[in-house]
This record gives C-alpha cells, structure tokens and sequence, in this order.
C-alpha cells in the first residue's frame, strides 16, 4: 500500500454571502444550487471548514488528518511544533459583487486574550478590478478613538478611510489592526492567518436575509484599531520578471512570491524548512514534485510537503502562480 507523501490538491468550499458575486463561473466552478460564491475556500484548517484532499490515496482525508499522520515531513518539523495539526494559513478567492463591510481583525496578543488562537493578518492579490471599483486600506491621517467614535455616530466614517482604485495584479498587506474593506467589483486572492475573527465596524445600513440589520462589532474593535494614518499608496510597489520570483510580502506568518511564466521551471526547495502552496491566479499549469504532477487552473492550489526536494512548473501559455511559504527564521 502507498504511503510516501506527495503534492496534495484540495475540493473548493464555497460560501454564499450577501455581497458576493459569480464571476467564478467564468472559471470552471459548479457551486450550484448557491445563488452566489462570495468566498472560494481553496485550503483551509479551519474547525468545521476544513479542506478535503482530492488526489491520491489520501482522497476524502482532510488536511488535519493528514498533518496528524505526517507531522513535520508534511509541514516542517518547526511549523509542526507551533501549530500542530492546524494549517497555519487559509487561502481564499473573494469574488465581490457589492461592498464588503468596512472591519478589522485582532492581533494575537488580543485574539489570545479573548479566547482565540490567533489573529489575523492579510493581503490581497488583485485578479479582476472592475473599471471604478475601489478599496479601503488604513486612515488618511493619524486619528485617535475620539474622533473614529464622533465619525461613526455621525456616518461619516469613510471620510476619516485611506482608499485606491486598484488595478489588476495590484498587492495590498493588511496587518491586523489595520481597517479595510473590499469594494463591489474587485475579485482578490486572499492568503491570511488561520482565523476566521473579523470585527465588522460599518456596513452600510445593509440588512441580512431575515430584514434585520447586520451585526457591528464597535466594542470589540476598538482595542483592535490602528489609528495610524497610511503613508502614500497602500499597495505594495514591484516589479515582476516573467520566469522569475518576486517578493510580494513576508512577515512572521508567511512569505508570498508572483511567478509569472511561460515556459518550464525548475525550483529547489532544499533549504526550506516548510511546506509550499502554489497557487494559480492566472492560465494554466502544473506543479510537479515527488513524482507527482498535480494540475492547475485559477482559483486552485497544491500543498507541496516540506520534505520536497525540488518542484517542476508547466504551464499552457502565460500563466502566474503565487508561491507562498512560512520563513520559520522571521
């Protein structure tokens, strides 16, 4: 019976919520009979939400399962020791067709301390903008609670709101305690913290299903806020090189890199004490690695395991892929 570990690739869990869209249609997803997919959870650890392995004879394991028979081989001895048989990060697609609410998430000392195992920091890749859609990212100046208080209770929060018309391939890190929101029309590649805290502070007046207006968290964020005002453009500036890797973000909880290629490539991963997540934001392609070839469309990833030594990339035609790992000496 096998039992060597290979590159793992997951079912999507899809998630029907009032601002979300259907552009992930146009990708090949069946999230029927939801009228709509606001959230694609393409890996993900957490508790009742956990992914399902689709390839291999691990097939209709969840990750959790598997990290708890692979421990470190599968994630890095030093991740394993930390977080055990929970995958430290979620990646997600979020298709939005209107405004996400404007909220904010702990960070670990604060999760912690109301119960929690994390918090939560971020960052978006921008896949599809809409001509006008924007975003919000931090405070236009230095603030305090006093004054986020006043422009709450008279509705003029988002005068206080740093905001951008993003384009696409345009990269935004949100560190937890930075406020933001999605606006109607972006579709984004979301790579965070295994948490699902979100401190919703305005959302519009908007009501739910039921006709009731839709829960704000105001308390409980304002522990949570950063008051500090963004400095110039709140995008992360690069410049990516076809057939090569660029930095996008690295911080304590993971290290995000753009691979934009069109031909095969070849990346050793002996030095890594981690596993690697590759996944597809643009074309077609293939990860090959441990004798495994595992395909590739948008909105897809494989968990390649941290005892790999080397990974092979294909692609059909132009294709990008976000490379993410833990940087377990950060």
């Amino acid at each position: 019976m096998q039992s060597a570990l290979y590159p793992l690739k997951f079912l999507p869990l899809y998630k029907n919520v009032i601002w979300g869209g259907n552009k992930l249609k146009d990708y090949g997803f069946d999230y029927a009979p939801l009228p709509n997919c606001g959230e694609l959870w393409a890996l993900s650890s957490v508790e009742g939400r956990e992914s399902v392995i689709a390839n291999g004879f691990l097939a209709e394991n969840t990750l959790n399962e598997a990290i708890e028979v692979y421990m470190g081989d599968l994630v890095g001895d030093k991740i394993f020791e930390r977080y055990g048989t929970d995958f430290p990060l979620l990646f997600k697609i979020i298709d939005a067709a209107k405004d996400l609410s404007i909220q904010v998430h702990p960070d670990d000392e604060l999760a912690q301390k109301r119960g929690m195992s994390c918090g939560k920091t971020e960052m978006w890749y921008v896949m599809e903008a809409d001509p006008g859609a924007r975003l919000i990212s931090g405070f236009r100046h230095d603030t305090d609670s006093d004054e986020y208080r006043a422009a709450l209770a008279a509705g003029h929060l988002e005068e206080l709101l740093h905001s951008e018309e993003p384009k696409a391939g345009d990269v935004y890190f949100i560190p937890a305690g930075r406020v933001h929101a999605l606006g109607k029309g972006l579709m984004v590649a979301e790579i965070q913290q295994t948490s699902d805290c979100t401190y919703r502070i305005y959302d519009y007046n908007r009501r739910d299903a039921d006709g009731n207006l839709r829960q704000l968290h105001t308390e409980e964020a304002m522990d949570a806020i950063d008051f500090n005002a963004i400095k110039g453009h709140a995008n992360t500036r690069y410049t990516a090189q076809m057939n090569g890797t660029t930095t996008l973000a690295a911080c304590p909880y993971f290290t995000t890199r753009l691979i934009p290629f069109d031909t095969p490539m070849r990346k050793n991963l002996e030095d890594f004490d981690s596993f690697v997540v590759y996944m597809c934001v643009d074309g077609i392609a293939a990860v090959k690695s441990m004798d495994t070839i595992v395909p590739l469309h948008v909105g897809e990833c494989v968990l390649v395991p941290a005892v790999a030594e080397s990974v092979e990339l294909f692609c059909e035609g132009p294709a990008k892929l976000l490379e993410v790992y833990i940087d377990t000496d950060q």
